[in-house]
Formats: C-alpha cells, structure tokens, sequence
C-alpha cells in the first residue's frame, strides 16, 4: 500500500556527514532509496532544519546547502525520485518511482527576510512550519512559556503561503501561535504530532486543536517519535501508536489523518518500525482495525483529496 510520509530529517543527516553518506543505500539513513521501495513509500518529504544553536547569521546558508543535498544526492543519483514541484505532480508518479518535496522546518533561516522565503519556494519548499520549538521572528514555538500568537512578520509569511499554495505546519507552534494559523492559514497541517490526550507532550495536539485542523480542511499527520506516543520507559509498539490514530477518528478526523514518521531526527524507534522500510508492518496492524479504504486514507489518500488544488 502507497504511503506519503510527511516528514524526515535525512537532508540534515546529509549535511552533518558533508557528502560521505549514499543516500541510494546509506545504512545510518532511515529514509535511504532502498528502505523507501521496501517500506511502499511513494512519497517522502524532506525538512530542512538549521541546528538549534547555529549561529542567525549562518542559517540561510546551512538551508541552501542542505537544498544542494536534495538535488545532488536524493535526486540527482536516484533517477526512480522525483521532484514533486506542484500539488498536481503526485498524479504523475508512474510505478516504480519515488516523489519527493520540500519543507521548512522554522523559519529561522530567513530572518525577517520574505525575499528569502521567495527564493526557497522557487527552489522547491512546499510547507513550511513557522517555528521549531521556540520563539522566532515569526511567533513562539511549542516550548516558549510565554506562549504569544504570531508576529506581523508571522502574519505576512503566512499570507505569503495563502498566495503561492504552501501548507502551513502547526507542529512545533505553541497554542497562541496555532490559533493564529487555523485563523489566517488556507493550507494548515500538522506534519508529526500525535494526540495530547493521550500523551501530555507539549509538541502533541489537543483535542480543540485536532478538531479544529480538521474543521479547516486540515491534516494532522501522526508520528513515530515514541516520547510523543506515551510516557512510559518501557518499549513502544505500533499498537501504541494505533491508539493515536483511534483517538482522532474518534474525534472526527478519519478522513483528515495521516503519517509522518520524523525518521532521521529520531534515535528511539517503535519496536518493528525502526526505518522506512518497516513502514508496511504499520499497514498490516491498521488493516487488523480498519478497512482497506480507510487505512488506504491514513497511509495516502486524505492527503491526496486534503491536499491545495
């Protein structure tokens, strides 16, 4: 079964290895070309994230190399990956190849600069989330106490993002700044974050929030990071993080769900699905629960009739 994973971090794991990792078969890459084929992986998107403690100044530069990666490695030596540039492009996938897009993870790269967010658009970002876990010039991230809406600046980038069809990530935004986007935002989503109710983690969604990305037309894509699936020390299963899912169809959200696996920025994995290419050990446990229609919409298909137009 097809899945769309909604986000990764393996263009950092590039960057930090500065050209010494294949990206076709990579053992230190969960997202590698193989383990995407063998996981059923038809598309895979790629976040850009500049290291916390990097200094401002060197962050649009660190963004632009990590674009080089995707184009040199991911694309360039993988002719079966495909660029997915515009919504439409996920229709023209044929069998056997692999679309791939872009997203920001914070915006810290660009400053107050919306020229900078220009470029990166033209260079292929497709969602872009506002913050990482803290306070930028855009708004406050999901670890910023202070817990402030967006900024004027917040506001025009979004407005930008309404103009040109780019999804708005809510996952690392604080409550305040989530408002604001389900406010402002056409094409809000939820890249990786899982239920709050279930696990009291400031990066997961409440219920109100769940419910009202959904009311918007929104996605929330699903997670694997296990500290965001439960509490607990002990192992965590793909049960465990079934019970994500049950919770927001039970809120209404079955056609509005959807994955994203976050691998390449985790180290703690969910026992048997420890890489992409475990992805259809998920599949099977869904299809335990669910129809094949509906896991076939978790696994792909809401993102494909949630997606702009």
């Amino acid at each position: 079964m097809d899945i769309i994973d909604l986000h990764c971090d393996a263009l950092l794991k590039l960057w930090y290895a500065d050209g010494k990792l294949s990206y076709e078969n990579g053992e230190e890459l969960d997202t590698n070309k193989q383990r995407l084929q063998q996981g059923g992986v038809k598309v895979q998107a790629y976040a850009i994230y500049t290291p916390e403690k990097m200094k401002s100044e060197q962050r649009f530069q660190c963004a632009l190399d990590q674009i080089d990666y995707f184009y040199a490695e991911v694309l360039a030596k993988n002719p079966e990956m495909k660029q997915i540039k515009e919504w439409s492009d996920f229709d023209r996938l044929q069998d056997g190849e692999i679309g791939a897009f872009l997203t920001l993870e914070g915006v810290e790269p660009i400053g107050n600069d919306l020229g900078k967010l220009r470029l990166l658009h033209q260079l292929g970002v497709r969602s872009v989330g506002l913050t990482w876990n803290h306070a930028n010039l855009a708004a406050d991230g999901a670890d910023e106490t202070r817990n402030g809406g967006l900024t004027l600046f917040g506001k025009e980038i979004v407005k930008f993002h309404n103009e040109h069809k780019i999804l708005t990530d809510v996952s690392h935004l604080c409550e305040g700044s989530f408002w604001d986007v389900i406010e402002l935002a056409k094409y809000p989503v939820a890249s990786h974050s899982n239920a709050r109710a279930l696990c009291d983690h400031q990066r997961n969604l409440r219920d109100e929030q769940a419910q009202a990305l959904f009311a918007k037309g929104g996605m929330l894509h699903i997670t694997y990071v296990t500290m965001f699936i439960k509490k607990e020390e002990d192992e965590v299963t793909i049960p465990d993080l079934i019970k994500h899912i049950d919770h927001f169809c039970a809120l209404g959200g079955e056609e509005h769900i959807g994955l994203g696996s976050d691998f390449d920025g985790i180290n703690t994995k969910i026992v048997g699905l420890e890489h992409a290419g475990d992805s259809q050990n998920l599949i099977n446990e869904l299809l335990k629960h669910y129809s094949e229609d509906q896991v076939r919409g978790f696994a792909s298909e809401n993102f494909l009739r949630n997606r702009p137009i």
